[in-house]
């Protein structure tokens, strides 16, 4: 007699779609923690937003320089209308030291976005302002995680330059996002 026993080599076919989808109900689980989308989406908005205040900047300041005024601060220049340019928006904005302020109404005037100081109205952007459009503004997006609790980074912080010798400061917080 000749003993003919086959040694099994291998996963049975059972076995191997049990495993496929067991890695299938881990990788669903697993990966938002992993892969987060939205927290991605708002750094890369924000940093949009700093590259268009940038533009905007260079455009006012490049204008302000062929008006001469790129050194005319706002408190000298006052509301005599030399520290104004139109970048193409169609309406002047305010300038100090040739760089916008960091109000909404000169953010609007040079960039035309949707932008307000309230967040419980309806806006693309918020700002939460400087004070007479010299001092640091956070604008944070709709829908922020900044809105609701404060202390999250999740905004860009603009500092206009101070005196003619500066340049403005943008500054992308998003850890909070």
């Amino acid at each position: 007699m000749i003993n003919s026993v086959k040694m099994a080599r291998g996963f049975t076919l059972i076995e191997l779609v049990v495993v496929i989808i067991i890695l299938g109900i881990l990788a669903v689980v697993a990966a938002p923690k992993f892969i987060n989308l939205q927290t991605d989406a708002r750094t890369s908005t924000l940093n949009g937003l700093k590259g268009a205040i940038q533009g905007a900047n260079t455009i006012a300041y490049s204008k302000a320089a062929i008006n001469g005024v790129q050194d005319v601060g706002d408190a000298v220049a006052s509301d005599s209308g030399t520290s104004r340019v139109d970048i193409g928006t169609g309406t002047d904005a305010k300038l100090n030291f040739g760089y916008l302020q960091s109000t909404d109404v000169e953010l609007i005037n040079a960039m035309d976005i949707s932008l307000d100081t309230d967040p419980s109205n309806s806006a693309d952007w918020y700002i939460e302002l400087g004070e007479d459009g010299a001092k640091t503004a956070k604008l944070f997006q709709a829908g922020s995680p900044y809105i609701a609790d404060d202390t999250k980074e999740c905004f860009l912080e603009y500092t206009p330059a101070a005196a003619a010798d500066q340049i403005p400061t943008y500054v992308v917080k998003a850890s909070g996002c």
